[in-house]
């Protein structure tokens, strides 16, 4: 049981260390000043696909070593779970399509209230949360309709992870867009959804 939670453990950190070193601003300025422009529409489905491929180790290993189950939820309760699940993996395609400036390597790497960082434009599932991917990558892991031990210490690590991932996020974008992102925090819950929608000040 143990060397298959150290297993894990060891593929989740190895995931977490490349998703993170692909994410840092150093690594971003290198990948911009060796491709320039071409960067800006790279970067993102390369990251993603990295993400896809790195995770993919972990996913096998806890496969092979699931642990000793701890509950599994019956119906029609599991079914509400699942439903839920599919809720949040249609909230990440969303959230892309509806802020896709927050993502720009230019923006992100340009100086402070520049013309290059762009306005917030805040619109779409961003009025009501400011971090759909944290809020959707929860939803989707404790909403699994059955739990054993290795998923358990693996979804605990993970969300330590995307909290810590989620603050490291949004200092970036104060920096990026100053008081318009700090006003927007008085008004936004990160994690919770608002029951009404949030309009941007003119």
């Amino acid at each position: 049981m143990f060397a298959s939670i150290f297993i894990l453990v060891l593929c989740l950190a190895g995931f977490a260390f490349i998703h993170s070193l692909l994410a840092s601003l150093p690594v971003k300025r290198f990948i911009r000043r060796s491709l320039g422009s071409k960067a800006d529409t790279l970067y993102m489905p390369v990251y993603n696909l990295i993400a896809v491929i790195t995770i993919i180790p972990l996913v096998y290993v806890l496969y092979k070593y699931p642990g000793e189950f701890l509950y599994v939820i019956p119906s029609p309760w599991r079914w509400l779970m699942v439903a839920g699940q599919v809720v949040a993996f249609i909230v990440g395609p969303r959230a892309l399509r509806d802020a896709p400036h927050r993502f720009k390597l230019r923006a992100q790497l340009s100086a402070p209230n520049s013309p290059e960082a762009g306005h917030l434009d805040i619109h779409g599932i961003y009025r009501w949360i400011r971090d759909p991917f944290l809020f959707s990558g929860l939803v989707i892991m404790w909403l699994t309709p059955f739990m054993t031990t290795n998923l358990l210490v693996i979804y605990i690590l993970t969300t330590v992870y995307l909290v810590i991932g989620s603050l490291h996020w949004e200092s970036r974008l104060v920096a990026q867009f100053g008081d318009q992102y700090r006003d927007y925090q008085k008004h936004v819950h990160r994690i919770i959804p608002r029951l009404k929608p949030y309009y941007e000040k003119e």
